[in-house]
Parts: structure tokens; C-alpha cells; sequence
């Protein structure tokens, strides 16, 4: 058996295989091997008779800081041959988090919940982080071992039974991963090699442009291809990649949608990139023959932020600048808010125009939560638990009749009552209350009480995270449920619903936003989003109406919409009003 590491500075290295240490030969470029049988192995650099995992281990039984153990890709028994995977246009993306989706928090546990999902109409569920980080709970985003599926939820078998599982029920899986950093507990790479430099807001970033750099983006890109070919995962999210510094002439992100798009002709199925940005910028999604980077969608925080403030009156922080007149008709339409134009919270201008003549709406991700934007308030609170059921159901169906790829962080489609809030579990104390106080000073400076932080290394900040599955059934949350599967049911069987067309997208709204409309081919979604009733002009005839959340009533050259709710209706049928 052949063990390999990149350590191009040392001038020694050794293997340790099975608790016996054998020297390694350098080759070329930095690379050391030996032929060497065994099982669970580590590597010792220099004369340092310090044990250091491997970076490209695939699996850490006992965790980030003990050997890795070799693992054989081919063992495992797919049963996925016919899947031929699932496009990005026409899907419904589902969030969730392995470690609270299910009261056990693993992988295995997850297999129960996948019919829901399948009920629910989704086609593509989204999994956040699943790779080894120190502790036991974690949101996954402080992982250090790329390669390696977290061991509590179940190793890397486990996450090949969830894959293989979805593709049994259609359900392609989107993974998210994150090359923008690495967590603060058992980051060896810099004693390997120059895979460091320079620090971002959440740690260390990577070597992308330096001397030795074409080593440090080739452990990237091979560590995505690993998820997508090794764990037939179907697209990945890249977690914030306006943190990745790479000034050279072709972009990582680029090189990497080169690599994948050649994997997907591989395969034979299509392979999805989808970014997390802050930057606005279109090139992003746009074409390689067009002058972009080549990746398929990004999410739509823009879009976010406007609903959150039209739904929720929240103006603080960053979403001072979402509360303009007008706001939530122009990024519904334009995608961007901020394109070239100013930015209160950076105090710049910020962002670029999207050419909607030009850029498909379903290269933006339309959400209403998500796990940053609930698990990064103060107490992890859900939308469901400030905002009335009748805003949320007038959010979730402007998301869902957008011209944009809908997504649900889970448990929102049936306002679940537990919080999200941020955990971690590192073993170190003195990290473990670095964590702690850092989190409650932040919170601190935008007016929180301390003591109404919750302590993200308490177990029981994990275990209010947990979704409540027997909540679906109950009274409040039953009828939430059923409009979701209506809304993900119309956009399935309604076209007009899924045309990811910007530049045919008409949305009309009230001066001061109090309603709203959007035109969908025929269809015509009204949206009430004040205290009281509310007349709406309109040049339709209401026709067949397919969801009225209120009891809407014809009124002169109009529809008349009580408070807080919406109604869907087709213009070209001109059938007489029924709710």
C-alpha cells in the first residue's frame, strides 16, 4: 500500500502505520511516499515525534487530532447506477444540518425524513458542512479535515447510505462545503507545507496565489471532485467565496468549474456549482464563453434582506439599506439591490448589474431563512417567531412564484417553533470560552443583553436546535405545511411558475410597499403585506383562482386583498371568483 503527503519544506519524513514508524522517500514537487501495509497510519515531519493526521485523510474515527485510516472507496454497495442526477433549472432546494435535522443527529437517523422531503415536493437537498471538526457538535463550518465525513454523524459509509438513499427517491444532494478557511482546532496544514496565508474573518486562508500555491489549489479542487465522483454528490455549495484571495489570472473558482464540468461529461450527469457571495458580482454565474467564472447559481442575500425588512419591519445593521421605497419590486426584478450603488453598512458603493435580458433567473437562490441569517442572530430565533402566519405565507409565496430557485431552511415549512442557534463543542476550555465570550461581546455591541446569548457550548443550545417532527400535525403548523406543498405543487405543475425568464418578469407593488404583484406568463400573484384590507388595482379579469389565503373579492378595475395575505389566480381563464 502506497502512502503519500505533500511536505516540500521538510527534509524528513515519516510514516506511522499501525503504531510503527517507517521512513518516507521524497520525490518530486515536495511529495514523499511509502510502500508500507497497514491500517491507521499518521505522519511525522522533521524530527518532531509528533503525529499528524493526514490532510487528505477520508476517514477519522477518533477525530481530527488522532491517525487517519485508510479507506477504500470501492467497497461501498451503490445501488444508485440508474440515477442520472438533476439539473439546477425547475428545482426546489431543501437546507438542512445532519446534527439537528433528527433527534440523533446522524446521517443514518436522516434516511427516516428523506419521504418528507419527498412529499414536500423538493428536488435537491442541500447538506451543510459534513466534515471533521473538533468536538462532537458543531454547524461545520470550523471543519480541518476536508476529506473526511464528521465521525458522530456516522463516517463516511454513512454519508454514501444518505446519498444513495436521496438518489433512490430522486433526490439529488447539493453539499456544502468550505475552502475559505479552517477551523481553530486541528488545522495541521501549515506544518505540511505553505498552505496558509493571510487571515480572513473566520481564520487562516489558503495559499491560492503564492510560491507553492499550484499544490494548495490542486488539494481544493481534488478534494470537490472527491465529494462529487467518491460520494456521487450531485453540486456543491461553496461557502463564502468572496473570502478566497486569488489574484491570478484564472480564478480557483474558474479552474474548479473547468474541472467539474469535465467530471460531469465524465459521469454523465449534471454537476452543480452554487456560490455563497457577498460581492454582486454577475460574472460569478455568468458563462466562461461569456467571460465569467462558469458556476451555476449563487445564493441571493440581496433578495433576503428585502423580504426580511418588507415581512419583519426589522432595519437594523445591513438591513437599514433594504428598507428604501421600492426595494423589494427592484431586486425582485433585477436580482441585485445593491448594483454599483451605495452601501450604508460598507460605506461604498457596492455590486454590479445583472443583464436579465441575458442571465436566467434560476442562477439565484430565493430564500426566506437560512442558516445564516437565523442562526446568526443573537438567539437563533425563526422568522415564525415575530412575524404573523399570514406574512409568512405571503413571503413563501413570492419566493415560490419568483422567477428564482426557491429554498427552505428546514423546519420553516412548518414554522417550527425550536430556534437555530450557534453551537459549537470544542474539547479545549480555553478555546471552548474564547468561543464563549467572543460570541456574547459581539452580540453585546448591537444591544443584546449578554445573558440572553445563549451559551453555544451548552448541550442544550444543541438540543433546542433539534427539529420537533410531531410539530408538523399540530394546529398552527399543519396548515403551514400544506401551503408549502401547494406552493412547491403549482410551481411543478404551472410552467409560468418555474420560467426562469427576468427580462418577461413584471412586478408591480403600492408607493409604500404595502402590496405587491408579480405577473407570471397568465398567473397573477397579489400580495397584501399590511394591517388592513387593501384594493389593488389590476388591468386582469381574475380567472381561476389557485390559492387565496384570505378571501379575496373582485372590486373596480381591481381585486380587494384583507390584510396579511395573498391570492394566485389565472388571468386568462376569466372564471368568476371563488375562494
Amino acid at each position: 500500500m502506497s502512502f503519500t503527503v505533500w511536505a516540500p519544506a521538510h527534509e524528513r519524513v515519516r510514516g506511522r502505520v499501525d503504531g510503527t514508524d517507517h521512513e518516507m522517500t521524497r520525490g518530486s514537487g515536495g511529495w514523499w511516499r511509502a510502500e508500507v501495509s497497514g491500517t491507521d497510519y499518521a505522519f511525522l515531519l522533521g524530527d518532531d515525534d509528533t503525529p499528524l493526521p493526514d490532510p487528505r485523510s477520508a476517514w477519522q474515527p477518533g477525530g481530527v487530532h488522532a491517525p487517519s485510516r485508510v479507506y477504500d472507496h470501492g467497497a461501498f454497495p451503490w445501488t444508485d447506477r440508474t440515477w442520472r442526477g438533476s439539473a439546477l433549472p425547475g428545482a426546489v432546494i431543501y437546507e438542512l444540518h445532519v446534527g439537528t435535522f433528527t433527534p440523533e443527529g446522524t446521517l443514518d437517523s436522516a434516511l427516516d425524513r428523506l419521504d418528507h422531503l419527498v412529499e414536500l415536493g423538493v428536488s435537491h437537498v442541500e447538506v451543510m458542512p459534513v466534515n471533521s471538526f473538533d468536538g462532537t457538535d458543531g454547524w461545520g463550518y470550523d471543519g480541518v479535515l476536508w476529506g473526511a465525513v464528521h465521525e458522530p454523524y456516522g463516517g463516511p459509509d454513512a454519508f454514501k447510505r444518505f446519498v444513495d438513499a436521496c438518489h433512490a427517491r430522486g433526490l439529488a444532494v447539493v453539499l456544502d462545503v468550505v475552502y475559505n478557511h479552517l477551523g481553530p482546532s486541528g488545522a495541521y496544514l501549515d506544518r505540511f507545507g505553505p498552505y496558509f496565508a493571510g487571515q480572513n474573518d473566520w481564520g487562516p486562508g489558503l495559499n491560492l496565489d503564492g510560491p507553492d500555491s499550484d499544490e494548495v489549489r490542486r488539494y481544493v479542487i481534488d478534494n470537490a471532485l472527491g465529494w462529487l465522483r467518491d460520494f456521487h454528490v450531485d453540486g456543491l455549495r461553496l461557502d463564502a467565496v468572496h473570502a478566497l484571495a486569488d489574484r491570478r489570472a484564472t480564478h480557483l473558482l474558474e479552474e474548479l468549474a473547468v474541472e467539474v464540468e469535465a467530471l460531469s461529461a465524465a459521469v454523465r450527469r449534471p454537476l452543480t456549482l452554487i456560490a455563497e457571495s457577498d460581492l454582486n458580482d454577475p460574472r460569478l454565474i455568468t458563462a466562461r464563453e461569456s467571460g465569467g467564472f462558469g458556476l451555476h447559481a449563487q445564493w441571493s442575500d440581496d433578495l433576503h434582506h428585502c423580504l426580511h425588512v418588507a415581512l419583519s419591519g426589522e432595519t437594523d445593521g445591513y438591513y437599514a439599506d433594504f428598507a428604501a421605497p421600492g426595494a423589494l419590486a427592484r431586486t425582485l426584478r433585477e436580482a441585485f439591490f445593491h448594483a454599483g450603488t451605495w452601501s450604508s453598512f460598507r460605506g461604498r458603493t457596492h455590486g454590479r448589474q445583472v443583464d436579465t435580458a441575458r442571465t436566467p433567473g434560476h442562477r439565484f437562490l430565493a430564500y426566506l431563512q437560512n442558516h445564516d441569517q437565523v442562526g446568526n442572530r443573537a438567539t437563533g430565533d425563526r422568522l415564525s417567531a415575530t412575524v404573523s402566519q399570514g406574512l409568512l405565507a405571503c413571503g413563501a409565496a413570492i419566493v415560490f412564484c419568483s422567477p428564482y430557485t426557491p429554498m427552505i431552511f428546514m423546519g420553516e415549512e412548518w414554522a417550527a417553533s425550536t430556534p437555530w442557534q450557534f453551537f459549537a463543542s470544542f474539547p479545549d476550555p480555553e478555546l471552548a470560552e474564547a468561543v464563549r465570550t467572543g460570541r456574547r461581546r459581539e452580540f453585546g455591541r448591537h444591544g443584546w443583553g449578554e445573558a440572553e446569548v445563549p451559551d453555544p457550548m451548552d448541550p442544550e443550545t444543541v438540543r433546542r436546535s433539534r427539529l420537533v417532527w410531531a410539530e408538523r400535525d399540530e394546529p398552527g403548523h399543519r396548515e403551514v405545511l400544506e401551503l408549502y406543498r401547494s406552493l412547491v405543487a403549482l410551481r411543478r405543475t404551472r410552467p409560468e411558475l418555474a420560467d426562469p425568464r427576468l427580462d418577461g418578469f413584471e412586478v408591480h407593488a403600492a408607493p409604500d410597499d404595502s402590496w405587491i404583484v408579480l405577473h407570471r406568463g397568465d398567473l397573477r400573484l397579489v400580495c397584501n403585506l399590511s394591517a388592513g384590507a387593501v384594493t389593488v388595482p389590476l388591468e386582469d379579469e381574475i380567472g381561476e383562482v389557485l390559492l387565496d389565503r384570505g378571501g379575496a373579492t373582485p372590486a373596480d378595475s381591481g381585486i380587494q386583498v384583507p390584510a396579511e395575505s395573498f391570492v394566485l389566480f389565472d388571468a386568462s381563464t376569466r372564471r368568476s371568483h371563488s375562494s
